[in-house]
């Protein structure tokens, strides 16, 4: 008898092992396969799953816990990519083309601050020889004009009385328009063109050089004022514009962008490439406070949905990929294994997910360290 009640409690133990509270799935299934043999230290066992010694959790610092199941908003997780805010960037160009000289102070590098007005090159004219030999025909000309003009006034005041006071105003007139043709072809034989800053802000990007010729409507110079500039997403679905109640950026590796935030300007009202743009403002800390972003840099957009879904909240970092490709979470099964589980997951903000299949609220899940786990081979 006393046989039998040992036989009874061992087996009422080894199941109670077996029913640990990380090694159901979410509808009761176990989790846990056959007994794999005893291995010492980390190791990866034949089902798959990883045993860690309890000093290697220490200093891996793994950290685990139960997840409730809970009501969170639905998010989506958009491509997006960062664009110049037309109404604090600008473009500086040439219109007529020349030979490009430096201004004032130089010419400006990329990343040098500017303010509006600011006078950030030249661009000296250079005619076609034919026309520049006309031009000075044209100048040679109105100079001897001039002189006639000049001698001719003179004379007609030294007779001032004897002849007509509207013969003297006549010629004194003819000589200011000649004198003003004059001065305007001479300034065109050495015309050169201001480039100016349109706005306060960073030189975002310079092709010019010293000596350089450039043509009509080449672009020497972009201004983007680092405060100001939007974040363009794109979705294939119009219909979740209404329905967006909040963005933000999804984290990229030691980018500082959860402190972004994102307000939405508005949804184009016509697809491109078979996708519609939504336009948000970027903003961080104070009004005019630079942003650690790029124009034309690539990121994920997370817009977070007015309607509810439950799920189990985790840290991004707690999902990891296996040698599948399968997105998967660590589940704590006894004091030293742990056992990889296929979930669904739905971004939910920069830092945070929601696993809507694959959990159980018995499981206990690793919520720091989980890449670490994953590299046990």
């Amino acid at each position: 008898m006393k046989r039998l009640l040992s036989s009874l409690v061992l087996l009422l133990a080894a199941t109670a092992a077996l029913a640990s509270p990380g090694a159901h799935g979410p509808n009761g299934e176990h989790l846990d396969g056959p007994a794999a043999a005893k291995v010492d230290g980390l190791a990866r066992l034949p089902d798959g799953s990883v045993q860690v010694p309890v000093p290697a959790q220490r200093r891996m610092g793994l950290l685990t816990r139960f997840v409730p199941l809970t009501d969170a908003p639905a998010a989506l997780q958009l491509p997006g990519r960062v664009v110049v805010d037309p109404n604090a960037s600008g473009r500086v160009q040439t219109v007529q083309g020349g030979r490009v000289e430096a201004g004032p102070k130089g010419l400006p590098v990329a990343g040098q601050r500017v303010r509006r007005g600011e006078v950030l090159a030249y661009v000296r004219f250079h005619g076609e020889p034919f026309a520049k030999a006309n031009q000075q025909a044209a100048l040679a000309e109105l100079q001897a004009n001039r002189a006639v003009a000049t001698q001719r006034v003179q004379r007609l005041r030294s007779l001032e009385g004897s002849v007509p006071r509207k013969d003297i105003e006549a010629a004194e007139a003819e000589l200011l328009s000649l004198t003003a043709r004059e001065r305007d072809i001479g300034a065109s034989l050495q015309a050169r063109e201001a480039l100016v800053a349109p706005v306060d802000g960073v030189v975002a990007s310079t092709s010019a050089l010293a000596g350089q010729v450039v043509e009509p409507r080449d672009v020497l110079f972009e201004i983007v004022d680092p405060a100001h500039v939007l974040v363009e997403a794109s979705t294939a679905d119009p219909g979740i514009v209404p329905r967006i109640s909040g963005a933000r950026l999804l984290a990229q590796g030691d980018a500082n962008l959860a402190a972004v935030k994102l307000r939405l300007a508005g949804a184009g009202r016509m697809l491109r490439d078979g996708l519609l743009p939504l336009t948000f403002h970027a903003e961080v800390g104070g009004k005019d406070a630079a942003l650690p972003l790029a124009v034309g840099q690539m990121l994920g957009v997370v817009v977070t949905l007015d309607t509810q879904l439950k799920g189990f909240v985790l840290p991004a970092s707690a999902v990891v990929r296996n040698p599948a490709n399968e997105a998967i979470v660590w589940i704590k099964s006894g004091a030293e294994r742990y056992i990889p589980q296929p979930v669904v997951y739905r971004p939910l903000d920069s830092n945070s997910v929601v696993v809507t299949q694959g959990l159980g609220e018995a499981n206990r899940v690793v919520v720091q360290g989980a890449a670490l786990i994953a590299q046990i081979r």
